[in-house]
């Protein structure tokens, strides 16, 4: 197993941790679960680095890097419905795109076809996660971020997560577009 694999594997096991501290009262915790989250992210900076340019990419890590990613924003997305800091819908949105998104790719897999995530998708996950983070620094009394900017009476996390949403729509259209071929209809 390649280091960039591990990585990935080891952005898995931080979900957990993740959820763990943002389920805690207290604002250490807080801390801790922003943190957790953030180092989550940063490793899946890494892994993408180490294994484009250590000669590291691999089937298993063309598909459990986005499914990682997914897992890592669906806990949070959970977490935050469950908190009562977003609404549901955003987080039936976002993980209904990522479940067509999956099947497509599950479909692709039976076909022969590895298909990896596309731009739009790589762009949806960082907005995904800055908007994450962006509601865990208001978590630990960054209020800046809570704000509402008085012209669209929204909160920057707000803004972010409504971009987010955007391109994760954007990008499951795409995604599927792109990827209709390998429907076969019997």
């Amino acid at each position: 197993m390649t280091l960039a694999n591990k990585i990935t594997i080891f952005r898995i096991v931080l979900i957990i941790a993740f959820m763990v501290g943002f389920a805690m009262p207290g604002l250490a915790w807080a801390w801790a679960s922003l943190l957790i989250f953030a180092l989550a992210c940063a490793s899946d900076y890494v892994d993408g680095y180490i294994a484009r340019n250590f000669n590291q990419v691999t089937t298993f890590g063309k598909f459990m890097d986005p499914l990682a990613d997914k897992l890592l924003v669906i806990a949070a997305l959970v977490c935050f419905v469950g908190a009562g800091i977003i609404p549901a819908w955003i987080a039936v949105v976002i993980i209904c795109r990522d479940m067509l998104v999956d099947m497509m790719r599950t479909i692709a897999v039976s076909s022969g076809k590895v298909v990896a995530a596309n731009w739009w998708g790589k762009w949806k996950t960082a907005f995904q996660m800055f908007a994450i983070i962006s509601f865990l620094l208001e978590r630990v009394g960054f209020w800046f971020l809570a704000y509402p900017c008085p012209i669209l009476r929204i909160t920057v996390s707000q803004g972010l997560i409504y971009i987010a949403v955007a391109l994760t729509v954007i990008s499951g259209v795409t995604y599927m577009k792109d990827n209709w071929k390998f429907i076969e209809f019997k």
